[in-house]
């Protein structure tokens, strides 16, 4: 039997000990058990983050995959602890939205965990969540593991706005270590990008663009992104997320 796959995704930095905390509950309950570090820079507190970056990896690990997200700011409050299972994968994190991406999918299949009254009211990652992520590497049934949570949050990526002829106004979602600004926008092609008093065309990849220069291309995600070649395209334009951005389509 092959080891099940966990996968860890926090706000927890590595300079202290919490990420080790959790592994080794995780590792305690199901010794067998393949850690894989995603991420513990998600920015403190903003799950926003947390969820985008959930978006673009949980369905490339392989089915039965346990995937543990935690960007938590409400923890011990009365926010819901859940695991969900969807598209053959499983996933564990507060209910605050962090976990959209795969509550998105039709199958989902979504339970409460119990607290137990020994968990320590700040670090749910170590006392609910890792036992729940090694219970399900040791092969549980997530409806085993709690109650059904028929209404878990929901927060979806907004959608842009499309204008009488033919201009889609949207906004920044993320800003990425390199300074790529990435948009709502998906998958475009021919036209260009408004963003403050810069419009950009669209190009292919970083290196079409000469060093400097801020272009706009479809990043590997689909969304299209605001990039600077050899440098950082949101402190140079001086937008951040939130910030509007518009698309015009090439005239025929």
């Amino acid at each position: 039997m092959m080891p099940a796959f966990v996968t860890l995704l926090t706000d927890f930095g590595t300079a202290d000990a919490y990420v080790g905390e959790v592994k080794g509950a995780i590792l305690t309950a199901a010794p067998g058990a393949c850690i894989v570090d995603v991420t513990h820079d998600i920015p403190p507190q903003d799950v926003e983050s947390g969820r985008l970056a959930l978006a673009r990896y949980w369905r490339r690990f392989p089915e039965g995959t346990i995937h543990l997200a935690v960007v938590d700011p409400g923890v011990g409050a009365a926010r819901a602890a859940l695991a969900v299972s969807a598209a053959g994968r499983y996933l564990l994190g507060p209910d605050n939205g962090v976990l959209s991406p795969a509550l998105l999918a039709p199958e989902a299949r979504v339970v409460a965990l119990p607290v137990p009254p020994s968990a320590a009211p700040t670090f749910h990652a170590r006392d609910v969540f890792a036992p729940a992520a090694a219970a399900l590497a040791l092969g549980a049934a997530v409806e085993s593991l709690g109650t059904p949570h028929p209404a878990p949050l929901i927060h979806r990526t907004p959608e842009p706005e499309r204008w009488g002829d033919g201009t889609l106004r949207g906004e920044v979602i993320a800003v990425d270590r390199f300074g790529n600004a990435i948009t709502n926008f998906l998958a475009l092609r021919d036209g260009t990008v408004e963003v403050g008093d810069a419009v950009l065309h669209l190009v292919r990849t970083y290196a079409d663009a000469p060093s400097g220069a801020v272009v706009a291309l479809c990043g590997s995600s689909g969304l299209v992104e605001i990039a600077q070649r050899d440098g950082h395209a949101a402190r140079t334009l001086g937008i951040r997320r939130g910030s509007s951005v518009l698309f015009r389509p090439a005239t025929q």
